[in-house]
């Protein structure tokens, strides 16, 4: 390869062969600070975007809710009529009651299982643990 690929210098030599051993532990402690620096940025990013991502969410839940308990109401009474045809009033709304009250604990399963797809924790804090691992077995 030519120095035209490194842009003109040996990477297998120092960039500033004039620094001592403490200035470059010191150089070191300065971008793992800055590099943890960085890194905090942009886990608070991920758990900005993860918290929108989960309002929205919770927001459209809640307006299919609402627009679902008005169709609920009106459709249960009228299910419950016409099976008081053959039965007695009280057993029409009987039966449909206990139908809404299946589908109430299976929506409500649904709900949870995709509520707990949320990220709760960032890779972005998985590596700032891992960094700062790191940075504890440095000398």
């Amino acid at each position: 390869m030519s120095d035209a690929n490194f842009g003109g210098s040996d990477p297998t030599q120092p960039q500033r062969p004039d620094l001592s051993l403490g200035e470059v532990i010191g150089k070191l402690g300065d971008d793992l600070s800055g590099l943890l620096t960085t890194q905090i940025e942009i886990a608070k990013l991920e758990v900005k975007h993860e918290v929108t991502k989960a309002a929205k969410g919770a927001g459209l839940l809640s307006s299919g809710a609402l627009a679902a308990v008005v169709a609920v109401f009106m459709l249960s009474a009228a299910v419950a009529l016409l099976i008081a045809i053959p039965l007695d009033e009280w057993s029409g709304f009987l039966i449909v009651g206990v139908a809404w009250a299946i589908a109430a604990v299976a929506l409500s399963l649904v709900g949870k299982r995709r509520l707990s797809e949320v990220r709760k924790a960032p890779q972005t804090i998985k590596e700032l643990q891992a960094d700062r691992e790191l940075a504890k077995s440095l000398p």
